[in-house]
């Protein structure tokens, strides 16, 4: 994972790469007639690359819809402008680092600048034409792009950086917000409390990363920690949980695969990277192909539908599980007509009623004076400081305060000292006047 490392309330921001290393992804063949409900050259390597699309029923969803009507929020480090596959796709945006461009097309960071194209293109790449290149999950829906600054980029704080960005997105039409980031603490800024509660109030689907082993993130760190999130774990291509492209947890809610992945740099190249930051936008373009084909469900069913028609994972050991959460994500099951038990609230947990528990309620504000404030006369002048005299000479506090007890005290003294001599003289002349007349001889004592 390129590293991304920033210092926030002692707190490390990462985004979530594993060995993205810019390996090139070549196609060579030459057109053919396309295939299927997309437009496809079935000899076209880049697309024979996206195992993800029929592993996990993408095609197959795309007889249904194709996200069109959506809006994805890819608050990131900012989607490249250069790249065909992009070319319509993004309708708006904004940077709330600082250091980017006002429409967030500019990438902003000198390590990790082409994440947010690569995030990006696994929700919603337009492909380069005749059915070639790399397409999205929801190739027709739309892309806002917040670019967004981490470590020494840029020094505004990353927490009012996100909290801006996420407000951003909803007043600007987002119907799905995908953050592929995380931190190394359960706990959030008290910021973004508003924030999130702000997008599910608005009827906004969040989907975020639930981290990487590899980068040094053993458990899932906030935001996948936030009540009412869809967070997001990683498994291999065989459908095996990631032992470096993610982590665990128990606020994981699908998983995705995280591993062998396709992005598009800003630049327009591709290359192949690992990471919970990809499995992330792979569910945010399936939750943008649910909200198109049931547009009747609001943001809590259709995560709910996610998690109820996802796959259940080999290797998992409860539902939700730790590794896998509810399951694998299954596209086709999730847009199909399939009945789905509607809910009355997010299936993921409630923000507010976590407020409502852990967070201190605001001090009441203090209480008005109920009479007027009380004026305190001035302290009289101070006396002139008296002249200074010689301190072995005696003055009136020394005599009133020492001498004169201490006299006191030494004829006290010389009164009981004289009283016990006499009573001590008296006692002995009573004991002479009691000696008996006659005296033994002590040599005449038997022995």
């Amino acid at each position: 994972m390129k590293r991304v490392v920033v210092a926030v309330a002692s707190v490390i921001l990462v985004t979530l790469l594993t060995g993205a290393t810019a390996t090139p992804v070549l196609s060579t063949a030459a057109p053919q007639a396309p295939a299927g409900p997309v437009a496809e050259d079935p000899t076209d390597s880049v697309r024979a690359a996206e195992y993800w699309l029929d592993q996990y029923g993408v095609r197959e969803a795309w007889k249904t819809t194709r996200g069109a009507g959506q809006k994805i929020a890819i608050i990131d480090t900012g989607i490249g402008r250069g790249p065909t596959e992009f070319s319509g796709a993004v309708v708006g945006g904004i940077d709330v680092s600082g250091v980017g461009s006002s429409d967030g097309r500019t990438p902003v960071g000198a390590v990790d600048a082409n994440h947010g194209s690569w995030v990006a293109s696994l929700a919603a790449a337009r492909g380069t034409g005749n059915g070639r290149g790399m397409i999205g999950v929801a190739p027709e829906a739309e892309l806002l792009s917040i670019s967004v600054g981490f470590g020494a980029t840029t020094s505004k704080p990353f927490t009012e950086q996100i909290a801006e960005a996420m407000k951003w997105a909803v007043d600007n039409g987002a119907t799905v917000i995908n953050l592929s980031l995380t931190t190394n603490t359960l706990d959030w800024d008290r910021s973004w409390d508003e924030a999130f509660e702000y997008a599910f109030d608005k009827n906004v689907v969040v989907v975020v990363a639930a981290g990487n082993r590899g980068s040094g993130t053993d458990r899932v760190g906030a935001p996948a920690t936030i009540p009412g999130v869809l967070a997001v774990g990683g498994v291999d291509p065989s459908g095996a949980a990631s032992n470096s492209a993610s982590t665990q947890g128990i606020t994981i809610g699908l998983s995705a695969p995280s591993e062998r992945l396709i992005g598009v740099s800003a630049d327009g190249s591709l290359v192949q990277w690992n990471g919970t930051s990809g499995a992330a936008p792979i569910v945010a373009g399936i939750a943008a192909l649910v909200r198109a084909a049931h547009p009747e469900l609001d943001a809590d069913n259709v995560l709910n539908r996610l998690i109820q028609t996802a796959k259940p994972a080999a290797g998992a050991s409860a539902k939700p599980d730790k590794l896998y959460g509810y399951g694998l994500v299954d596209a086709a099951g999730a847009v199909s007509s399939s009945p789905v038990a509607t809910v009355s609230e997010n299936p993921l947990g409630s923000l507010t009623e976590w407020v409502r528990l852990y967070r201190r309620a605001d001090a009441a504000p203090a209480p008005e004076p109920s009479a007027s404030p009380v004026t305190i006369p001035p302290l009289p002048p101070v006396e002139s400081a008296p002249q200074a005299s010689s301190p072995l000479l005696p003055s009136r506090d020394s005599v009133l305060y020492g001498s004169l007890p201490l006299g006191a005290a030494t004829l006290a003294a010389i009164m009981i000292a004289l009283g016990v001599t006499a009573a001590a003289r008296r006692s002995r002349q009573a004991r002479t006047s009691r000696e008996p007349s006659r005296i033994i001889n002590e040599e005449s004592l038997p022995s």
